[in-house]
C-alpha cells in the first residue's frame, strides 16, 4: 500500500505538522507546564501520596510505601515511584510531584493527535489534541497527585497496540500492548485489566479478529505482563502477611488481614460493591455521575449531537469494512496505480471503523462499570481522551463536508455544518451567562479590599462532606470575589468575547457569500474550532490562577513554614484528627523534625472510626503516635513543646478539650495553629 495514512475525501486545507505542534506547545506550556510551580502541594491526598515518594526516596525498601512511619498499601507503586525518582533529579516540591501527569497529559495529546489524524486526517489530529488539552475534566484532575493521567495514557496506548498490531508487519506491537498492560496495572491496579478487556474481546468477536488471536503474542504476552506486573505483588505480601493484634470484632480487621486480603478483597472486590472498610469514600448520584461528563469534556461536548446524531444516520452501516482484511474486491483489471489507490482507501476506511468501535466498547463499558461501582468524579479519565477523539473525527468530518465513507467524491455530506453552528452558538450563549455571573460575583465584591486568606469568605457548607473532590466548589459567595477578581476577570473577559467570536466566524463560514473562495469557507471553520480551544486555553489559565488563591484553604505550607521558623527540631507536630487533614504540614516538616507527626485519632479502626493509614496501624510495628483525647490533655503542656494543627470542625473540639492551655500561633481559613507555651519573642528556633 502506498500511504495508509492518507485521506480520499476532496482536499481541504490544513495546518502543517509543524504548526500544529507550536500551537500544542503554547497551550501546553500555558495551561499544564507553568501551574507545576505553584500553588504548594495541598492537603488530602495531594500531600498523602507525596509522603509515599518522599518514603520510596529515601530508603532502600521499594515495596511497601509508608506514611509518616505507617504502611500503607492501598494503590500499586509505580506513581510512587515515578515521583520519588523525581525527587531524587529536582528535590521534594511541587514540580516534582505533579510533573508525571504533566508529562501523561502532553503523551495523550500526541497519542490523540496520531490516532485521529491517522484515521481522519490532519484536521481531526488537530481537534483531538486540543480537545485533550483544553477539556476542563483533565486539566482539573491533573491538579493534584492521582494517577488517572497516567493510567489514561497506558490504558490507550495498549488500545492502540491492539488496533494496529493486525496491520501487515506490524506483530511486534503486540508486545508493546502486554508492557503498557502491566504498567497500567502497576499504576491502578486491577481495574486497568478489566477496562482494557472488556473492550478487547467484544472487539475482537466483532471483528472477526478473534480468529487470528495466535498473533496477539498469547503465550509470551501474558509472560511480558507478569513479568512487570507480578513481582511487586508478590513481595508486597510476603512483607505484609497477616499479622498483629485484633481489633474488637470487625469482620475485616478483627485478624489485622495482610496484603492479599487488604489490597485484592478489601481495595477491589469489596470497594465495587460500596462494602470496603473503611468507609471513607462517596459515590455521586446517577444522574449527576453521567450529565457531569459534559462538564469533564466540556467544551467538546457540545459537539456531542453531532457525534449522536450521525452514528444514528449511520447505524445500518455500523459493520460496514469492519471485518475486511484484504478490503473489498478489487478489480484486476485497473491498472496497478488504481488499484494501490482503491487498496488505500479501503485500509483507511476499515481503520477508522475498528477505531469506532473500539474507542466506543471501551469508553461504554468503562462508564457502565463505574456507574455501578463506587465513584469519584475523576474515576471515568480514561473515557475522556477516546470520547475527545470521536468528537474529533466528527466535527473535522462536518467541516470538510465528507460524503458517507466509500462514496464517490462529491456526494452529499452526512451532516450540515449547522450542526457545528448550533454548537457554537450554545458555547456563545453559555459564555454571555457565565461572563453576567462573574460580572455579578465582581459587582457584589467592588468594595471589598483584595484578601488573601479567601477561606475566611466561603460558606462552608459541607456538601458530601467534603468526600467528593468537586465538594469545595459549593462553598464560594460573593465576597469571595474579593480574593479571585484577575482571575474573575479574565474569565469574564473571555468567555463574553471568544465564544461569540467563534460563532460568528461558524456563521460567516456556511454565508453563501463565502463560497466564491475555495478555500475561504473552510478557513472560517477551522478559525471557528480553534477559537474553541484558545478560549478555553484563557479561562483555564485564569483558573488555575483561582485555584492557586484557594492554597490557604486547600493546603498549609503556610503554617508548615511558621512552625519551620519558630520550632525545634525536639518539638513535636500534633494533628487533632487523621493525617490527611495535615499532611503538607507533615510533608514539608518531614526532614526538620525526623520523626513522624502525631495524631488525636483512634488507632488502627478502634469506635469503627479509619483513614487511609488504618490498615497498617494494626501492624505491631506502627509508631505510637495515635493519641486519644485524654491522652492529649494530659501530654499537653509537658515535655518538649507541642505544635497543634487542626481544621474545621475540630478547632472547636480542640478548644473545648484544650481550654485555656492553647497558645494561639497562626490562623489560616478553617485551620489553626497552636503551641503549648509562649514562643520566644526573639530569634527562632533553628
Amino acid at each position: 500500500m502506498t500511504n495508509p495514512t492518507n485521506t480520499f475525501a476532496r482536499p481541504h486545507f490544513a495546518l502543517s505538522t509543524r504548526t500544529v505542534w507550536l500551537l500544542f506547545a503554547a497551550i501546553f506550556a500555558a495551561v499544564y507546564f507553568a501551574s507545576l510551580f505553584n500553588p504548594p502541594l495541598m492537603d488530602d491526598v495531594d500531600s498523602t501520596h507525596s509522603q509515599a515518594a518522599q518514603y520510596f526516596s529515601e530508603h532502600s525498601d521499594w515495596i511497601t510505601a509508608h506514611i509518616n512511619g505507617i504502611r500503607y498499601i492501598e494503590k500499586p507503586p509505580l506513581p510512587y515511584w515515578t515521583v520519588a525518582v523525581l525527587f531524587h533529579v529536582f528535590g521534594q516540591n511541587v514540580f516534582s510531584a505533579h510533573l508525571p501527569n504533566t508529562l501523561a497529559m502532553l503523551g495523550l495529546t500526541w497519542l490523540a493527535w496520531l490516532w485521529a489524524r491517522r484515521g481522519w486526517g490532519p484536521r481531526a489530529g488537530l481537534y483531538a489534541g486540543l480537545g485533550v488539552l483544553t477539556s476542563i475534566g483533565p486539566f482539573l484532575f491533573t491538579r493534584f497527585i492521582i494517577p488517572e493521567a497516567q493510567l489514561s495514557l497506558f490504558l490507550l496506548i495498549a488500545l492502540y497496540c491492539l488496533l494496529t498490531g493486525f496491520e501487515p508487519g506490524r506483530a511486534a506491537r503486540f508486545y508493546w500492548m502486554w508492557v503498557f498492560m502491566g504498567l497500567a496495572l502497576m499504576t491502578k491496579g486491577l481495574i486497568a485489566p478489566t477496562f482494557f478487556i472488556g473492550a478487547a474481546i467484544p472487539y475482537l468477536l466483532i471483528t472477526g479478529l478473534w480468529r487470528r488471536w495466535r498473533e496477539i503474542k498469547p503465550v509470551i504476552g501474558p509472560l511480558i505482563f507478569m513479568a512487570i506486573s507480578a513481582p511487586w505483588h508478590i513481595l508486597c505480601g510476603l512483607a505484609n502477611p497477616d499479622q498483629g493484634h485484633a481489633v474488637g470484632n470487625h469482620p475485616t480487621l478483627g485478624n489485622v488481614h495482610g496484603f492479599f486480603y487488604f489490597y485484592f478483597v478489601n481495595e477491589h472486590y469489596l470497594r465495587f460493591f460500596n462494602l470496603r472498610y473503611p468507609h471513607d469514600y462517596n459515590k455521586l448520584p446517577g444522574l449527576a455521575y453521567w450529565l457531569l461528563h459534559l462538564v469533564w469534556i466540556f467544551p467538546w461536548s457540545l459537539f456531542l449531537p453531532a457525534l449522536v446524531a450521525l452514528a444514528w444516520k449511520t447505524r445500518h452501516h455500523w459493520m460496514q469494512y469492519l471485518r475486511s482484511d484484504d478490503g473489498h474486491a478489487v478489480n484486476l483489471f485497473m491498472d496497478q496505480t488504481a488499484q494501490d489507490d482503491v487498496a488505500d482507501s479501503v485500509f483507511l476506511l476499515r481503520f477508522r471503523a475498528r477505531s469506532i468501535w473500539l474507542l466506543s466498547l471501551f469508553s461504554a463499558w468503562t462508564l457502565l462499570f463505574f456507574s455501578i461501582s463506587t465513584n469519584q468524579e475523576y474515576y471515568t479519565f480514561p473515557v475522556w481522551p477516546p470520547l475527545v477523539i470521536l468528537i474529533a473525527a466528527v466535527v473535522a468530518g462536518i467541516e470538510e463536508k465528507r460524503a458517507p465513507e466509500g462514496a464517490p467524491q462529491g456526494g452529499k455530506p452526512l451532516l450540515s455544518t449547522a450542526w457545528l453552528t448550533g454548537a457554537q452558538g450554545v458555547f456563545a450563549v453559555l459564555g454571555v451567562l457565565s461572563a453576567v455571573v462573574l460580572g455579578w460575583g465582581l459587582w457584589q465584591a467592588r468594595h471589598l479590599p483584595y484578601v488573601d486568606d479567601i477561606g475566611t469568605l466561603l460558606a462552608h457548607r459541607r456538601v458530601g462532606d467534603y468526600t467528593l473532590s468537586m465538594s469545595h466548589l459549593f462553598d464560594l459567595t460573593g465576597p469571595s470575589f474579593a480574593a479571585l477578581r484577575l482571575p474573575a476577570v479574565m474569565a469574564a473577559v473571555i468567555l463574553l468575547i471568544g465564544p461569540a467570536l467563534g460563532w460568528l466566524l461558524r456563521i460567516k463560514a456556511g454565508a453563501p457569500s463565502d463560497r466564491s473562495s475555495s478555500l475561504g469557507w473552510i478557513d472560517k471553520h477551522l478559525a471557528a474550532t480553534i477559537s474553541v480551544a484558545l478560549t478555553m486555553s484563557v479561562f483555564l489559565i485564569a483558573a488555575h490562577i483561582a485555584f492557586a488563591r484557594f492554597d490557604p484553604m486547600l493546603g498549609s505550607k503556610r503554617m508548615a513554614d511558621t512552625i519551620l521558623a519558630k520550632a525545634s527540631p525536639a518539638d513535636t507536630i500534633i494533628i487533632y484528627g487523621e493525617q490527611s487533614e495535615g499532611s503538607s504540614i507533615i510533608f514539608y516538616t518531614h526532614h526538620f523534625f525526623g520523626k513522624p507527626a502525631m495524631f488525636v485519632y483512634p488507632r488502627c479502626g478502634q469506635h469503627g472510626e479509619g483513614s487511609p493509614l488504618l490498615w497498617g496501624s494494626c501492624y505491631p510495628d506502627a509508631p505510637d503516635i495515635f493519641l486519644s483525647t485524654d491522652k492529649l490533655s494530659s501530654v499537653w503542656g509537658t515535655g518538649e513543646r507541642k505544635w497543634l494543627f487542626a481544621q474545621d470542625l475540630n478547632q472547636l473540639k480542640a478548644e473545648s478539650l484544650l481550654a485555656n492551655r492553647l497558645i494561639l500561633v497562626q490562623t489560616i481559613a478553617d485551620k489553626a495553629l497552636w503551641t503549648d507555651r509562649p514562643l520566644p519573642t526573639t530569634g527562632s528556633g533553628h
